[in-house]
């Protein structure tokens, strides 16, 4: 009887230990998020399923092109692309991007650009238009979705302080089909 109560024990034990890393890594680490929209078309669908490494930040810092999450002004989570890190000036001119003057290319973009036949896909702005400010502040950040015109981003809702972001995401896990990382590649 004692060598099945502590067989009773130990699974027990084990089964704890068990939910509380997993509660642990969760809470800490890593998470998943499902996509609601389609703000982030054609790079990110309605309903995907992703996995949030929030420790990716604690250690290093956001590169420009990051797919983020973070808390919206709306008590909701967006998922959204960096465009615009602390003191970069940030604008669009001829639906081309440029910061601190420099153009540069987003080829998760091409597709939509290729498709859009009444004028462009992103409106020409500068940061003053929806900050009011020239450079993009400290320790806060521009991010974009990649469906310009349908998206509710920095043109809406301003920067976003490094403190409102959960962590960075560009792994696709869920349908298992389209299992896919989306992280940007320099060309």
């Amino acid at each position: 009887m004692t060598k099945k109560k502590n067989e009773v024990w130990e699974w027990t034990k084990a089964l704890i230990i068990a939910v509380l890393l997993a509660a642990i890594i969760r809470y800490f680490f890593f998470a998943p998020i499902v996509v609601d929209g389609l703000s982030m078309m054609p790079t990110l669908h309605d309903k995907d399923r992703m996995i949030v490494n929030k420790i990716g930040y604690t250690v290093g810092e956001p590169k420009r092109f990051d797919i983020i999450v973070f808390h919206a002004p709306e008590g909701k989570d967006y998922i959204k692309r960096v465009i615009g890190l602390p003191g970069d000036r940030v604008e669009y001119k001829n639906d081309i991007l440029y910061v601190n003057g420099k153009a540069y290319k987003e080829p998760y973009l091409e597709q939509y650009k290729r498709e859009v036949m009444d004028g462009p896909l992103t409106e020409s702005f500068t940061l003053k238009d929806f900050i009011n400010r020239d450079t993009v502040p400290d320790n806060e950040l521009f991010v974009m979705g990649d469906n310009r015109r349908n998206s509710r981003d920095s043109r809406a809702i301003g920067t976003v302080p490094m403190e409102k972001v959960l962590g960075k995401t560009n792994l696709v896990y869920w349908p298992i089909e389209d299992f896919r990382s989306v992280a940007y590649k320099k060309n």
